[in-house]
């Protein structure tokens, strides 16, 4: 008999439940990047697994939310209503999009013209590096997208300038470093 690959180690359970994630009990926040409260852009974003892919840096419920360390990717999720969804942005990694709940539309721009496609339940779409993408829930109730982003280093999101304008007004204010600092939500 030959040898295994991988030399056999202990995984006892507990080591194992340190890597799920159940869904009852996610953290997340809706102030996760700097166009949060932006009309069109108020969602809820769950990191799950891998790089903090946020801008909220300080925020401990964008934390991941499976502790063990994972290697060159991220896994989040994107919870949403109906309308809503990002403002135009772009990452130095490539991205992928996978809705769970509800219908998508997701858009790019293609040397400056705006294009769009519909993603249903379990179709899926990988953004290459440096293409400017965005989307929004066309579904009814509450929309659900799983994101990955990929490479050791996912960068620092980068956003069209007349949007971070947008942004600032609501109290989010992007940083030099990539990170934002928020302001208490207005009543």
């Amino acid at each position: 008999m030959s040898e295994p690959r991988f030399p056999m180690k202990p995984f006892p359970p507990e080591l194992i439940e340190r890597n799920v994630a159940r869904y009852a009990t996610l953290r997340g926040s809706a102030d996760a990047y700097v166009d949060s409260r932006v009309p069109g852009c108020l969602r809820k974003k769950f990191n799950l697994i891998g790089l903090g892919v946020t801008e909220n840096e300080t925020n401990p419920d964008l934390l991941p939310n499976i502790e063990s360390k994972a290697n060159g990717f991220n896994v989040g999720m994107l919870e949403c209503e109906h309308g809503n969804g990002t403002a135009p942005h772009a990452h130095q990694t490539e991205e992928v999009f996978m809705p769970l709940v509800g219908t998508w539309q997701v858009f790019w721009l293609d040397d400056g013209v705006e294009r769009s496609l519909t993603l249903e339940p379990f179709d899926m779409i990988m953004w290459p590096i440096g293409c400017y993408r965005w989307f929004r829930y066309i579904g009814s109730g509450k929309g659900r997208l799983l994101t990955i982003i990929g490479g050791p280093d996912a960068g620092k999101v980068e956003y069209l300038p007349d949007h971070l304008a947008a942004a600032q007004a609501t109290g989010i204010k992007l940083n030099a470093d990539g990170t934002i600092t928020v302001a208490e939500a207005q009543a």
